[in-house]
């Protein structure tokens, strides 16, 4: 299904649509099942959309909240995107969600900890309720880089693990990710980025007839038709 675009004039008007266009996704879940499932993502882009959120009124103690990936660093870390969501979302009302890590203290690497987190993501309803993704400059999103070491396995569409280990040498730290299968299995799936050079990335990795980059691929892939949320 091919993506539908929404362009605002900056950032804040985007962050206040978008966190009311989840928030709505959210109650309509809420009112039909009694909890919600919310995955998003880390990174620089999404802080003042959680900010927005945070202040959105909803039922939170009925709502689930994880993460598409994740650096495998401490939360009290600057680059962890735990505590990225818990300064910006998990406050006030928003608080009392039930928020799933991805990151483990007790374990030394992600690959130790895949077997916890599987087990814990299997505790959230499926599909979810609302994936939100970002996207880096070289087509990325979660942490499935196009140099990773397990990029292609978490691609494939029959993946059987909704959880992996990644490295790359464009990554930094070893990472958690969502697979495509996972990120994919979701009632409603936003992609949020900011810059022209950004929706120049995007447009053409859409545009390929076989797309390559990852992002292309798991919009492709998902169950509800994408929606864009950009501004320049």
């Amino acid at each position: 299904m091919a993506p539908t675009w929404l362009e605002f004039a900056g950032p804040w008007a985007l962050a206040e649509a978008l966190a009311a266009t989840v928030a709505g996704d959210l109650r309509a879940a809420i009112d039909a099942r009694a909890r919600a499932t919310l995955v998003l993502s880390g990174g620089t882009t999404p802080r003042r959309f959680l900010e927005a959120l945070s202040r959105q009124t909803l039922a939170w103690h009925a709502v689930d909240v994880t993460l598409a990936d994740e650096r495998w660093v401490a939360p009290d870390q600057e680059r962890s995107n735990e505590r990225l969501l818990r300064d910006t979302l998990l406050r006030g009302d928003a608080a009392t969600a039930r928020f799933v890590p991805l990151y483990r203290e007790d374990f030394a690497s992600p690959d130790a900890a895949l077997d916890t987190i599987a087990e814990d993501l299997a505790t959230l309803p499926a599909p979810f309720d609302a994936v939100v993704l970002g996207m880096g400059a070289d087509g990325h999103c979660a942490s499935l880089f196009p140099d990773g070491d397990l990029t292609q396995a978490a691609l494939r569409a029959d993946a059987t693990a909704r959880v992996l280990a990644i490295r790359a040498p464009s990554a930094g730290e070893p990472r958690i990710t969502l697979t495509l299968p996972a990120l994919a299995a979701t009632r409603a799936m936003y992609l949020h980025i900011e810059g022209t050079s950004k929706r120049e990335v995007l447009t053409r990795a859409l545009a390929e007839a076989a797309p390559a980059a990852p992002i292309a691929r798991v919009l492709a892939a998902a169950a509800a038709t994408p929606e864009i949320f950009y501004c320049p």
